[in-house]
């Protein structure tokens, strides 16, 4: 059994290091030894002196009443149990805490310091708090070491498993960290309406300015662009889009697809589809790498965005490719006819449906009467799956 100094200093410890209140510690302590006492027959209630931290006993008398007596020896066993049922109550009292600091905290952005990582998990402790930040919540562009302090997001808090769920990959990760930068957002003057991102590389952040007097996108990018530059840093170098939002869904889409030139922007509410179109030069730059522009201006505005090139600004060679395409996609056609047809002046299915099989024959070299309604029939049913019914 340890005496009264051993006992303070593990109090003291455990007060410093876990961050549970003394208190809490020593019921624990008195709860695993009595716990351990009953189990060895000993009827016995254990206290400990809080100012002297001296281990008592007492015996209950027939009366009511109870007088010290001598606490019971341990054995190993009994004490290697004690210390274990110590420090599940200690756990457990850590847990309860930090549930408590940290319920009404999802959402704000913390800083911890890498501990250790558990396979591609990262365990990130906050000042005495031990959060998770899994795998599918880090950015894939970034590695972290042991010791490295870092930011993160408390996307979640729960009262069972790892507590504290970090991450820097949620978009709303984007938001605090323009909320914490820029002033005119944090004080509601200017409303971030939409973020999307893809975590390492690029993000769009849609904003809007409350008061006339105010440009959100120059107070966001901010003087000489330090704003947006730290947000940039802090992100590891992922680029940052800043749009100016409008309920307009045409003017969005423009301003979400900058720099590229927009031709013409036709918005189908039905199916919330936008259909963009844009000179071959600049199919690319609104497109973006790997149709990341694209893609990423889809999930800022909810609209499904078609980007096609302007088949009236193209080359004949442009526009001959692309009508031979078509057609050899169409069964029954395929490539070898379709170059043929295309050459010979039918460039689309419609094209075909207004000639008779045999002026397929007379135009194309070769071409027999079998084939030639072949190539009819495909065409008939190509347009009869797309449009429901044939051409009159």
């Amino acid at each position: 059994m340890m005496n009264p100094a051993e006992l303070k200093a593990v109090v003291e410890y455990m007060e410093s290091e876990r961050a549970v209140d003394r208190e809490t510690i020593i019921r624990a302590i008195e709860e695993a030894l009595q716990s351990v006492a009953e189990k060895g027959g000993d009827s016995v209630r254990i206290g400990i002196d809080r100012s002297t931290f001296r281990l008592k006993a007492f015996k209950a008398l027939s009366d009511g009443t109870e007088i010290e007596t001598t606490p019971p020896r341990m054995g190993r066993i009994a004490a290697q149990t004690a210390k274990q049922t110590i420090m599940q109550k200690i756990r457990q009292a850590e847990k309860e805490r930090v549930y408590e600091e940290f319920r009404d905290r999802a959402g704000e952005i913390v800083t911890g310091t890498v501990v250790r990582f558990v396979r591609s998990d990262v365990i990130i402790d906050l000042d005495h708090a031990e959060a998770l930040m899994p795998s599918r919540e880090r950015v894939p562009t970034e590695e972290y070491d042991a010791g490295e302090r870092i930011r993160a997001l408390v996307l979640e808090v729960r009262e069972l498993g790892p507590e504290l769920i970090l991450s820097r990959r949620h978009p709303d990760f984007v938001r605090r960290l323009f909320e914490l930068e820029v002033s005119e957002i944090a004080d509601g003057t200017i409303e971030i309406k939409g973020i999307a991102r893809e975590a390492g590389y690029r993000s769009k952040v849609a904003v809007f300015s409350h008061d006339d007097r105010v440009d959100p996108v120059g107070a966001c990018v901010g003087m000489r662009g330090m704003r947006v530059k730290n947000i940039v840093r802090e992100l590891s170098g992922e680029k940052i889009d800043i749009v100016p939002w409008s309920d307009d869904i045409h003017v969005l889409i423009s301003n979400a697809l900058a720099p590229a030139r927009l031709k013409h922007v036709e918005a189908d509410e039905a199916t919330r589809t936008v259909t963009v179109t844009v000179d071959p030069d600049q199919l690319s730059l609104a497109i973006g790498k790997r149709g990341q522009n694209a893609r990423l201006t889809s999930k800022l505005t909810g609209w499904r965005v078609d980007i096609q090139k302007d088949e009236e600004s193209m080359d004949f060679e442009e526009r001959v490719a692309i009508a031979v395409a078509k057609l050899a996609a169409v069964e029954g056609i395929g490539d070898d006819y379709a170059e043929k047809l295309v050459f010979a002046g039918f460039l689309t299915v419609e094209g075909i449906l207004t000639v008779d099989p045999e002026d397929l024959q007379e135009a194309i070299e070769g071409l027999d009467a079998e084939r030639a309604q072949a190539i009819k029939d495909a065409a008939e049913a190509a347009y009869v799956k797309e449009h429901g019914e044939i051409a009159e």
